[in-house]
């Protein structure tokens, strides 16, 4: 497809993918032409000079992450491609209803898991398959956590296949990165493209810390304003710290890390230089294992002894809620339908990817039997790692992931290779495809919230299904559009 201006060219190829911006005619989908008109106004080499100062903008705020491997501590500027991906009002009343309905019955299912299991009484979900996950917490059992609600915050991996229909790649339950890049995407772009973005008519994302503070202050453990919140972090080398830092000034509350946390009395305390400060909510950036040597693993240094007592007593909230991670066990994952069904009595508004568990005999025999065709995935891996894309992958890695599959079959997924959108990206001054996909935020507090937009991930290596900022991947601000 060729589009062009008497100013900008927009030569653009569609190819055989579903495109977030053009029809399958090359045709400019309704949401994505007044945003091309704008860019398409440009004067030559203007594009090319607003991506630059996008990236300069993003590099002065500092906006990082640490990358694993490699250089020890090495951070980054996380790469930020400026045109914006647009998602349609009515496409997105689908993905709020369906991300609404899957939060809700995680929660429920999180809670039966650490309750009464009914759940796995009533056969929905293999005792084995729960019990043996990496994820799940026994230390959790019993637990009441405040007002009932384990999920206080989701980010929840979409994508796109080539029908133009969304699934659900993956749910992230325990510590979900990257609201802090989708806002600065925002902040940048309406800096760099005012005019496109007034047109448009975008909807607002600016207030989630604002909505989050509000989560937070209603789990607390007694009713009343001034109740305290921290964010607690594992420290400066965490990969996500700019995030952890972002948001507590974002809110206006401390920054802690463990070290500046202690229990006396089943009640946890903030040192200051004034002397103990109670401590009422924690959002915690810290793994369950590493948050309380007394109950978890014995030899962290990042969390704080007896905050589990303390938790336990009603004294302080913990969002997300330790063992929350079972509810985005990538094996349990294949049952989210059922679970969806089994608890509220309804269909999945949202898809699911096909999924096949080593662990099942005959799944098995078919991943083994195709992995040139398979993602293998690990189930306790993340960030792009522990993940082998068949198509892509040389024999010999191919060997490796059939022994270790053999080997610890409950610890690996399969999922056909799909043909992820795509989306127009800026390259050397004009517009190539790249594969996406789309992380929402659902905010779980008085009401269940789906903020109105997302961080849109992008394999910026031309491709590539890999869209990690770890494993070479960048971001965009994605536009919600107002009905």
């Amino acid at each position: 497809m060729t589009m062009a201006s008497a100013s900008l060219s927009l030569d653009y190829r569609v190819e055989s993918f579903y495109d977030e911006a053009f029809d399958d005619s090359g045709q400019l989908r309704p949401g994505s032409r007044l945003l091309f008109e704008c860019l398409s106004s440009f004067a030559p080499g203007d594009v090319a000079k607003h991506q630059q100062a996008a990236e300069a903008a993003m590099y002065r705020m500092g906006v990082t992450f640490a990358v694993s491997g490699g250089e020890q501590g090495a951070e980054r500027i996380i790469p930020f491609d400026i045109v914006p991906r647009v998602i349609e009002a009515r496409e997105w009343q689908i993905l709020e209803r369906g991300l609404k309905q899957r939060a809700h019955a995680l929660n429920l299912f999180i809670g039966d898991v650490y309750g009464d299991q009914r759940v796995i009484k009533d056969r929905i979900v293999p005792a084995d398959l729960v019990l043996s996950a990496p994820t799940y917490r026994s230390a959790c059992r019993g637990l009441k956590v405040p007002r009932g609600i384990w999920n206080h915050v989701s980010g929840t991996d979409i994508i796109r296949d080539r029908d133009g229909q969304f699934y659900v790649l993956e749910d992230n339950l325990r510590c979900p990165s990257g609201v802090s890049y989708m806002l600065e995407n925002r902040r940048v772009l309406k800096r760099v493209l005012p005019r496109a973005f007034d047109v448009s008519r975008v909807r607002a994302v600016e207030d989630y810390p604002g909505r989050l503070l509000d989560v937070l202050e209603y789990l607390a453990p007694w009713s009343g304003a001034g109740a305290r919140a921290v964010v607690l972090t594992p420290g400066l080398y965490n990969s996500a710290y700019f995030e952890h830092a972002f948001l507590a000034r974002q809110m206006g509350v401390d920054l802690v890390e463990g070290r500046d946390l202690i229990v006396q009395n089943a009640l946890v305390y903030m040192r200051t230089t004034r002397g103990p400060v109670r401590v009422d909510v924690i959002y915690r950036r810290i793994d369950d294992d590493f948050l309380d040597p007394l109950t978890f693993r014995p030899d962290s240094l990042l969390g704080v002894p007896g905050l589990m007592d303390a938790y336990r007593a009603g004294n302080v909230a913990l969002a997300n809620a330790p063992g929350t991670g079972i509810g985005d066990d990538k094996a349990l994952y294949a049952y989210i339908p059922q679970i969806i069904r089994y608890y509220l009595g309804e269909d999945p508004i949202l898809a699911n990817v096909p999924t096949y568990l080593c662990s099942r005999p005959e799944d098995r025999r078919h991943v083994l039997a195709r992995l040139k065709e398979m993602v293998v995935k690990a189930t306790d891996g993340s960030g792009g790692y522990g993940m082998m894309i068949g198509p892509c992958a040389a024999a010999a890695e191919r060997a490796a992931f059939r022994e270790r599959i053999l080997a610890h079959p409950r610890q690996y997924i399969a999922q056909p290779v799909l043909a992820l959108s795509r989306a127009p990206i800026v390259v050397d001054g004009h517009f190539e495809g790249r594969h996406v996909d789309l992380r929402p935020y659902v905010l779980y507090g008085r009401d269940i919230h789906v903020v109105p937009g997302a961080l849109t991930r992008v394999a910026l290596i031309k491709g590539s299904l890999v869209v990690n900022s770890s494993q070479g991947g960048g971001s965009k601000d994605t536009w919600v559009l107002q009905g």
